[in-house]
């Protein structure tokens, strides 16, 4: 009796404890709702503390303006439990700004966030309570506008057969929810697979094609990272961006390597995914097509675009899960990064924080515990998404009522 005494005590201490601080048990479920993905804090704030030049980071809260400027002005945000309008949004962006440009030192900024806004902590992965830091970048790619023997590996525009269907119209359990279908001898059926895409030709012959690439591993690399540049024999560039999805299920083809011995997890990088797929093309097709999910593009100008059809600003942009996270917030991210000369060597890995903006998503961008942080073009920036596996915090900010 005694000892479950002191078990009960212990546990109602515990949880005392944990409402005091604003922290609470580790998740056991993966959120579904903004409500469930995020959690305010009251004490234990980080220190907003930023590694990157304000300029950026002015530039990038003034995208999300621009996208909150086009949206509807009914439309709704929700902040953990909180839901707001698109002025309230607004207006805390520009308080933001207004705080960037009058405060002298990072003190004073770190004094003022503290007093002015409300800090929501997202809630981390099942179990961990920690974000899984990932990077992205602007790939450049060789390509051609006409295939021939060097060109051979089509990307593809959006197919006008491609429907996305709101479920929340046919009954309100399925609010929020959609399909990605086609009509195919008058029934409702899933769209072509990535398989069906590039081993059967489902789309050949019906002039969808943007481009054709050297390789299908630089198609799929583009795909994952959603827009890029191609540059083409006359010396030009076309730049392509995120168009729709086939609606498949993202797998990621570097945890089918891990789990099936093909490669270490921590040897994981697109640099190595590339070179062992180059010394072993006897498993390109089924490394790939482990992946259905397949991305078409759009030709775009001043890219690339993020989901919420902004610039994105290299270290200043992140990727989140769009059904739990408000599109456009202010965020604030503490994780590791690493440190890479201009030969794209990695010479180490070090602790950085700074202020971002939720500009983006991703088809493997899904849960309370993922974000994808996009690093720009270039040797140094490839390096860096291609390498960037860390843990790390990722909190939501919004100026209190």
């Amino acid at each position: 009796m005694k000892r479950r005494c002191r078990r009960f005590l212990r546990g109602f201490l515990l949880l005392a404890l944990a409402a005091l601080s604003g922290c609470y048990p580790a998740l056991r479920y993966e959120p579904r709702a903004p409500r469930e993905a995020l959690e305010r804090i009251r004490f234990f704030y980080p220190v907003f503390r930023d590694d990157l030049d304000r300029e950026s980071l002015i530039r990038a809260v003034n995208m999300s303006l621009r996208y909150l400027e086009r949206a509807n002005p009914d439309t709704t945000f929700e902040y953990g439990s909180l839901r707001l309008t698109r002025d309230q949004v607004t207006r805390s962006l520009e308080t933001f700004l207004e705080i960037l440009r009058s405060s002298s030192d990072p003190q004073e900024l770190d004094r003022m966030i503290r007093d002015r806004f409300l800090v929501f902590r997202a809630k981390g992965r099942v179990g961990n309570r920690k974000v899984l830091f990932t990077g992205y970048y602007e790939p450049v790619f060789q390509g051609s506008l006409q295939p021939d023997e060097t060109y051979r590996f089509p990307i593809y525009r959006r197919p006008p057969d491609l429907l996305k269907i709101d479920l929340s119209r046919f009954h309100p359990r399925f609010s929020g929810q959609s399909i990605v279908a086609r009509i195919a001898d008058g029934d409702v059926v899933p769209y072509y697979s990535r398989t069906q895409i590039d081993l059967d030709k489902a789309l050949a012959g019906r002039g969808l094609e943007i481009a054709w690439l050297k390789d299908p591993l630089d198609v799929t690399f583009l795909q994952i990272q959603g827009s890029g540049r191609i540059l083409l024999p006359d010396g030009s560039s076309l730049s392509v961006g995120y168009a729709a999805s086939n609606g498949r299920p993202y797998r990621s083809i570097g945890r089918y390597l891990v789990e099936n011995d093909l490669m270490r997890l921590e040897d994981m990088s697109m640099q190595n995914i590339r070179r062992f797929l180059r010394e072993h093309p006897e498993l390109l097709h089924e490394v790939l097509n482990h992946n259905p999910s397949y991305v078409f593009f759009r030709k775009i100008e001043n890219g690339p675009f993020g989901n919420i059809n902004v610039p994105l600003t290299p270290g200043r942009s992140i990727a989140l899960d769009r059904r739990l996270f408000p599109a456009g917030a202010l965020a604030f991210i503490r994780s590791r990064k690493p440190r890479v000369d201009r030969t794209g060597r990695i010479t180490g890995w070090e602790p950085f924080s700074r202020f971002v903006l939720n500009q983006d998503t991703g088809g493997a961008i899904r849960g309370a515990g993922r974000a994808d942080l996009f690093w720009g073009s270039g040797t140094v920036a490839e390096v860096s998404a291609g390498h960037m596996k860390e843990e790390g915090d990722l909190y939501i900010l919004v100026r209190k009522p």
